[in-house]
């Protein structure tokens, strides 16, 4: 049995400043550092979902538009799109701000990642429904 969910409001999961160490040698923010961040806002929608613990199982996609920058205000907002057996399904869209106050909020990724609800042994764990 698995439960669709199009019609879910992404919402805000985490804000995070870049700094110069996460930087590419072409001086804007490792696009390696971005995949971090989209997993852990999108392990904490898994996590609330699954009602405990899980583990990244596929990053389906993730698309890049726009660089980051070092001091940029990033913004990730999370949704669940897809609930299974043992494995929740997670868009996350990213936006990016300078400080500045004229400066809009850009989109800058896109992502689709899966988890599994894990147990304490590490293994699969049907996910209950939905309270």
């Amino acid at each position: 049995m698995s439960e669709e969910l199009p019609g879910e409001i992404p919402q805000p999961v985490l804000r995070v400043i870049p700094m110069p160490s996460d930087t590419n040698a072409a001086g804007n923010i490792f696009g390696g550092w971005l995949m971090s961040q989209a997993d852990l806002a999108g392990s904490v929608v898994a996590m609330q979902r699954a009602s405990g613990r899980v583990v990244t199982v596929a990053v389906n996609t993730f698309q890049f538009y726009k660089p980051v920058l070092v001091g940029d205000i990033v913004t990730i907002y999370g949704s669940v799109t897809h609930v299974g057996t043992t494995s929740v399904t997670v868009e996350i869209t990213i936006f990016a701000s300078h400080v500045s106050p004229t400066d809009r909020s850009n989109k800058v990724a896109d992502a689709t990642l899966t988890y599994v609800a894990i147990d304490e042994n590490f293994n699969k764990r049907a996910i209950p429904p939905e309270r």
